[in-house]
Order: C-alpha cells, then structure tokens, then sequence
C-alpha cells in the first residue's frame, strides 16, 4: 500500500499531541528531545501552529501549550454528535442479546424522555414510543443519570418534582431514594422494579458526555414474568457495557469498569 504521509505535516501533529500531554506548558528544548527533532526543526513547526491558533506561547515563561483554535474545533466536533445515531449500534446489539426493548433516554426538567427505542421480538414488550416523558425518580433510567449529578442538582429536582406514588412499589421516602442514588453510583447500574408501571421492570445504566457529566441512560426492559431479579443481574454487565460503549463514543475516556 502506498505511503501518502506528509512528513512535515507528521511532525506537526506529533508535536501537537505531545504539548497536549503538558497542561502547564512545555519547554521547547524539553520538547524537542521528547519527539526527538531538531530544536530548529521544533522552533519552525511551533512557530506555523502558532500563527494558526493551535500553539501559544506563555510569555513570561516561554513554555508551549495548546491555543484556542484546538478548542474550536473540539466544539465543533461535539457539536456535530448526534448522540441517537452514536448509540445506535450498542443498541442493536443491546436488542438482539437481550431479545428485549432497549431504550435510550435524556434527562429533561424533572423527568427522563426516550429519544431512541429498539423493540424486542417477543411478542409480550413494553409500551412505549420515543418522546414519552416518565417521571425521574421512578425509573431506572433516571435514577441512573441522577446518580452521577452533582447532589444539590438531585436536590432542587426532588424539591421542585417530589418523589410521587405511581405505583405500590414506586420510592417515596426521601432516605431510601438516596440511598437506592448511592448504590448506583457504587455499582454502575439502577433497577426499576415496577416503580414506574406494574408488571414492567428494568435495568438501566449511565451514559457519560466528553467532560464525565452524566448526560443521558440507557435500559433493557421487559414484563416482570422474564425479567426477574436473577436474569436482570445477568443482564447487568450487557446494559453496563452498551453504557460504555455509547460514553467512548461521546467522548468520555475515562469510561467506568464493567465487570
């Protein structure tokens, strides 16, 4: 295969990559010996990214580091992400290991909306349609996405939305739904065990944007007659890793560990 690489260009790159590695700033004598080029070479190169925006140069230390013109276009990019068409993939191959509906949702203003559904093959499933809003604290989508937000957040959507009954197994008691927050951000994952409708159960788990936010979940569900609690522990690690994956896909690099 031919080799169509423009070396100057490689060197720029290179160069690029390895400021980024030093938030504070990097020394170009220091720099140079780490890609192992010229110090003139170095000076050259530096000098055209600088001119571009993608370098700067502090002037009291003299030390390189990145320049706006990076976070330009790292904006631009997550700008252009369309999280539905990100997630996609995982969610298929959610549906068809699980052979149940697969959702994707947002949270919105005290509730969590369904921006993308997989249906299942079987022939008893789920009800729903993207768009639908569900109530926040009753979900295991939501409580997935709420255990990874700052906790006065979680605080002023309990305060302005209440934890109301929606059905004999929906948490109301404020104590036991921060503790249920808890356990999920110690295990990765949330159940709904017919809190928000009979007969329907859930196992959900966070999805992290660029900056380690909790942006959004996803969840398998199914009638509580398949989904019991020993096939929804099996279907832990599977919702964990569709998680992850769709987080990588977002940008996170820090995704967390799936068993």
């Amino acid at each position: 295969m031919e080799d169509y690489t423009v070396k100057s260009v490689d060197k720029a790159l290179l160069l690029l990559e390895m400021v980024s590695e030093h938030p504070d700033g990097i020394a170009i004598t220091e720099l140079a010996q780490e890609v192992g080029m010229y110090k003139s070479t170095v000076h050259r190169l530096l000098g055209t990214m600088m001119r571009r925006g993608y370098i700067e140069q502090d002037p009291v230390t003299g030390r390189y580091k990145l320049g706006y013109t990076v976070l330009d276009l790292g904006m631009k990019l997550l700008s252009s992400i369309d999280m539905r068409r990100e997630a996609m993939p995982a969610l298929q191959e959610l549906a068809l290991a699980t052979n149940e509906v697969v959702h994707l949702a947002l949270l919105d203003r005290g509730s969590v909306v369904y921006i993308e559904k997989v249906e299942s093959p079987n022939t008893v499933r789920m009800h729903s349609r993207v768009g639908t809003r569900v109530p926040v604290h009753a979900t295991g989508l939501g409580k997935a996405i709420l255990a990874f937000l700052p906790k006065r957040e979680v605080q002023d959507i309990v305060r302005r939305y209440g934890l109301p009954r929606l059905t004999a197994h929906t948490v109301t008691d404020v104590n036991q739904f921060w503790a249920s927050l808890d356990e999920t951000r110690s295990t990765g994952f949330a159940f709904d065990i017919e809190e928000h409708q009979e007969g329907v159960c859930c196992v959900a788990a966070p999805i992290f944007a660029h900056d380690g936010c909790a942006v959004a979940a996803v969840s398998v569900s199914g009638p509580g007659l398949r989904m019991t609690r020993d096939r929804m522990m099996e279907l832990v690690p599977l919702v964990k890793r569709a998680g992850q994956r769709i987080s990588e896909r977002l940008g996170y690099k820090s995704a967390y560990i799936v068993p």
